[in-house]
């Protein structure tokens, strides 16, 4: 799907921007899934190899340049960060994966987590599965698509950095995307494209999220 064939209303914009204009706060961040919060709002989690863009992807969401700590050191996110939107939605950031340099104690421990909480939070609503449009969808991704598809947890494919590509090379990328897709059982038919730079893509994510969050 390109970016001028979203559908939104004007409605569905301005929803979507007065959820985010109101009180986003960072939580907590949960090394275990005892230290996860009561499973009280719905939740909405990003996910991603590392350096893919998720922190500056939230703090363009929300408006808000340092809520999420954006680094250029891959792999620094190594808990499930918890964020309150208003008490109506909890937004969790979590581990960025495909960072070889971790250690393979830490890589283990990650991962094992963010499985846990994927198969067992009853109250997400999806996964926002984030691809750099620059690179594609990796192995690393798939094993996380894979995972997603076994238990049947929704997850929506969105593009960052789309504004250092050319427009015949974003169309590329997408088709080659839908294609990947296609044939999944969890994923979400519609791929979004963002830019946290050139805050492109925004309030069609925002729209998105708001249509999972509120009754």
């Amino acid at each position: 799907m390109t970016e001028d064939e979203s559908g939104l209303t004007s409605r569905d914009i301005e929803e979507g921007r007065l959820l985010f204009a109101r009180d986003v706060t960072f939580m907590l961040s949960a090394v275990s899934l005892d230290t996860l919060p009561p499973a009280r709002l719905p939740e909405i989690c990003f996910a991603g190899r590392s350096n893919v863009g998720k922190s500056s992807l939230i703090n363009a969401l929300t408006n808000r340049k340092g809520l999420a700590r954006a680094s250029n050191t891959p792999g620094r996110t190594r808990e499930l960060n918890y964020f309150n939107v208003d008490e109506r939605l909890f937004i969790v950031d979590l581990p960025g994966y495909g960072y070889a340099r971790a250690s393979k104690s830490d890589i283990a421990r990650w991962t094992k987590l963010t499985r846990q909480f994927l198969f067992g939070r009853a109250s997400l609503r999806r996964v926002f599965l984030l691809i750099d449009s620059r690179h594609g969808i990796k192995d690393s991704d798939k094993e996380l698509m894979g995972m997603l598809d076994e238990t049947a947890v929704t997850y929506q494919i969105i593009l960052t950095k789309v504004d250092k590509l050319k427009k015949g090379d974003l169309e590329k990328v997408l088709e080659k995307t839908q294609k990947t897709i296609a044939k999944r059982p969890a994923a979400f038919p519609e791929i979004i494209c963002t830019s946290s730079e050139k805050k492109r893509g925004l309030d069609e994510l925002r729209a998105e999220i708001v249509s999972l969050a509120l009754p």
